[in-house]
């Protein structure tokens, strides 16, 4: 279900209460995509977000996705713990729609050179637009955890790693990516950057399952990370935008 969010001139995807499953901005307005070279403590980053947006002539409303790295995955109750402490933020910057999460999300644990305590990592916002030929939009990162529900019994084949099962998550993951983008009003062939976060060789995953569905044009980006709960192996997000922006906020 789409949810219009009149203050951040944007659309959400319905999700569960950590993040929506996606958002696209409404016509006179285009998402812009910022990864910081440097990463801050996730909730310090919350407060350079909203004095970088302050900068630039924005408010905190304008913000509509963040991306996070965390230590290590969570047990399934550590991550709901994070997830009560992550939304309170948005509370308190009243964000909430309707009594809805609109803030779209990825989290992910980096397997070299973890950080020690979760951070930033990257966020969008909204900006005013004259004229774009086609939407932008933020699909947020989807596991192989049937329909998002946070319960271990949930994961698709769970503790299990064999090439059979693996390809049974990653189709998981590439029919829940698609569903998304629908929903969104989006399409495969615009979509500009497509991320997979997995501990595992992808090589014959994306060959088969991924590369036939997507765009090629700008092929795939692997990040060596695991999802942020224990036990899920794979998980894949995507946008399509036309501004990426790289920042050093830690001055800000």
């Amino acid at each position: 279900m789409l949810i219009y969010n009149p203050n951040g001139h944007y659309y959400f995807l319905k999700g569960i209460d950590p993040y929506s499953c996606g958002v696209v901005a409404e016509l006179g307005y285009e998402i812009v995509h910022v990864t910081l070279t440097h990463l801050i403590p996730w909730h310090k980053g919350f407060s350079q977000i909203e004095a970088y947006l302050k900068l630039i002539g924005h408010n905190r409303n304008a913000l509509c996705a963040m991306q996070l790295r965390c230590p290590e995955p969570f047990t399934m109750d550590e991550f709901v713990a994070f997830n009560q402490e992550y939304c309170s933020v948005l509370q308190e910057w009243d964000l909430y729609i309707d009594g809805f999460n609109p803030i779209a999300r990825t989290n992910v644990a980096p397997v070299i050179d973890p950080p020690r305590e979760s951070m930033l990592y990257a966020f969008s916002y909204l900006q005013p637009v004259n004229q774009l030929d086609q939407p932008t939009f933020v699909v947020a990162g989807a596991g192989e955890l049937i329909d998002g529900i946070l319960k271990p019994e949930g994961i698709v084949r769970r503790n299990e790693t064999s090439m059979e099962a693996m390809r049974e998550k990653v189709i998981y993951v590439v029919r829940v990516m698609g569903d998304r983008l629908t929903k969104l009003g989006g399409r495969w062939e615009i979509v500009n950057r497509i991320n997979i976060y997995t501990n595992h060789s992808i090589s014959h995953l994306a060959e088969d399952l991924v590369l036939p569905c997507v765009n090629q044009l700008h092929g795939l980006h692997w990040y060596q990370s695991r999802p942020p709960v224990i036990d899920i192996e794979y998980e894949m997000d995507l946008r399509g935008i036309n501004q990426e922006r790289y920042l050093d906020l830690r001055s800000l």
